[in-house]
């Protein structure tokens, strides 16, 4: 009897440890797959960034190149240099010799 009892704890303990075997195989691969992903949106993330980096900068020269087209401009406006800074309403003809042709 104690011999049978023996068997069946030893086939007990490899069912056990089968079952654990597995289990870690299963969670390590969770494991990697999770990395996987995490690796794929932080590259995803870092070409977003490359991306909206470059987005500023041609922003910023646009910005730039504007301020100094404003400035150019506001140097010749008639609205700007006009007597009557006061009136709320400008004449028409005074507006369309500020707008470009």
């Amino acid at each position: 009897a104690c011999v049978f009892q023996s068997h069946e704890e030893d086939d007990r303990k490899v069912r056990r440890r089968e079952k654990n075997r597995v289990a870690a195989q299963r969670s390590r691969k969770k494991q990697t797959q999770k990395a996987d992903k995490l690796h794929e949106e932080y590259e995803s993330l870092e070409q977003e960034n490359t991306s909206l980096k470059k987005e500023i900068g041609k922003l910023t020269d646009e910005m730039k190149h504007l301020s100094e087209v404003l400035k150019d401009h506001e140097k010749i406006c008639p609205l700007l240099h006009c007597t009557m800074n006061f009136v709320t309403i400008p004449r028409p003809d005074a507006l369309t010799s500020c707008l470009p042709r």
